[in-house]
C-alpha cells in the first residue's frame, strides 16, 4: 500500500514520501515486520497500516504545536544550519514511518533493531535531497525521535516526543498499542475493542486537546497504561489534554469522564 500524508506545500516532505513508496528495502522490512507480528505472534499490527496512521496523527499534532508557536527541537538547536519547519516535518515523517522497521527480528528490543535497519534507508532517502553535514544530522534526529517511541526512554525533542505519543494513539477500533492475543478475552482485549474514535483538535488553552470515544469503560486501561505512559516523558506534556468519555447510551458507566493533563 502507498504511504501517504498531507504535505501542505512541503516539497521535501512530498518527495520523500515519493521515495519511501518507491523503496522495495523499506517496504519489505515493513511487511516482514507485519508478517511477524500478526501471524507469528498474534497481536496487533505494526506494518504499512499502523505507520501510515501514526504518521498522519503525528504530523497533525506537529501542525497544532507550530501553531501555538512552539519550535520544533531541530531548528532551534541546528539554527546555524538553516532547518526550518519542513525539515522538521521530513524528521517527524521518516521516524514515524521507520519507528517498528527493526520488527521483524523480533518484538523485544524492536525499537532499538529499527534503528539499525533504518540508518541506510534514511541515508538513500534523503541522497540529494540534503547535502552532506545536513543528511547526517537529520538521520540523527530520525533515529533519535525513533527510539523515544519506546516508554521507557525519554524524548529529549518535541519531533520525537510527538512520534511516541502519536505511536499510542493509533488504538481506535481495536487498533490499540498494548498486544493481545486474537480471540483471548482479557482486560487487553476488552479495553482495545473499547476504543471507538480518537479525535484530535486544538483549543485555546492546548494545542493540542486529545479526545477518546468509548464504548465500554473498560478502555481506561489501554488510555491509563500507555497513552498516558506515553505522555509522560515526551517533553510535551503541558501542552497536551486527554479526555476519555464512553458514548452516551452505550453501557451503564462505570466511570462518566476522565481526563488529565
Amino acid at each position: 500500500m502507498k504511504i501517504h500524508v498531507p504535505a501542505k506545500g512541503n516539497t521535501k516532505l512530498e518527495k520523500i514520501m515519493e521515495r519511501v513508496n518507491c523503496n522495495i528495502e523499506l517496504q519489505s522490512y515493513l511487511k516482514a515486520s507485519n508478517v511477524l507480528a500478526v501471524n507469528r505472534l498474534k497481536i496487533n499490527d505494526h506494518g504499512p497500516v499502523h505507520v501510515t496512521i501514526v504518521a498522519n496523527i503525528a504530523l497533525k499534532i506537529f501542525r497544532n504545536l507550530i501553531k501555538f508557536g512552539i519550535k520544533p527541537a531541530i531548528v532551534k538547536d541546528f539554527n546555524e544550519e538553516k532547518f526550518t519547519v519542513h525539515d522538521a516535518e521530513a524528521v517527524v515523517f521518516l521516524a514515524s514511518i521507520l519507528h517498528d522497521i527493526g520488527h521483524f527480528m523480533g518484538r523485544e528490543d524492536h525499537e532499538k533493531n529499527s534503528l539499525f535497519v533504518a540508518k541506510d534507508i534514511v541515508e538513500e532517502v534523503l541522497d540529494g535531497i540534503y547535502e552532506d553535514e545536513q543528511r547526517h544530522i537529520m538521520l540523527a534526529e530520525v533515529l533519535q525521535a525513533m527510539v523515544t517511541h519506546d516508554s521507557d526512554v525519554r524524548a529529549l525533542t518535541l519531533e520525537g516526543g510527538v512520534v511516541r505519543i502519536s505511536d499510542a494513539l493509533d488504538m481506535k477500533e481495536g487498533r490499540a498499542r498494548i498486544p493481545f492475543d486474537e480471540g483471548y478475552v482479557s482486560i487487553h482485549s476488552v479495553s482495545a475493542m473499547s476504543i471507538e474514535e480518537v479525535n484530535i483538535s486544538a483549543s485555546r488553552k492546548y494545542p493540542v486537546e486529545i479526545e477518546i470515544i468509548m464504548t465500554n469503560s473498560a478502555g481506561i486501561f489501554q488510555v491509563d497504561n500507555l497513552l498516558k505512559k506515553k505522555i509522560t516523558g515526551s517533553t510535551l506534556e503541558k501542552y497536551i489534554h486527554v479526555i476519555a468519555k464512553v458514548k452516551s447510551g452505550q453501557e451503564e458507566k462505570i466511570v462518566n469522564k476522565w481526563e488529565f493533563n
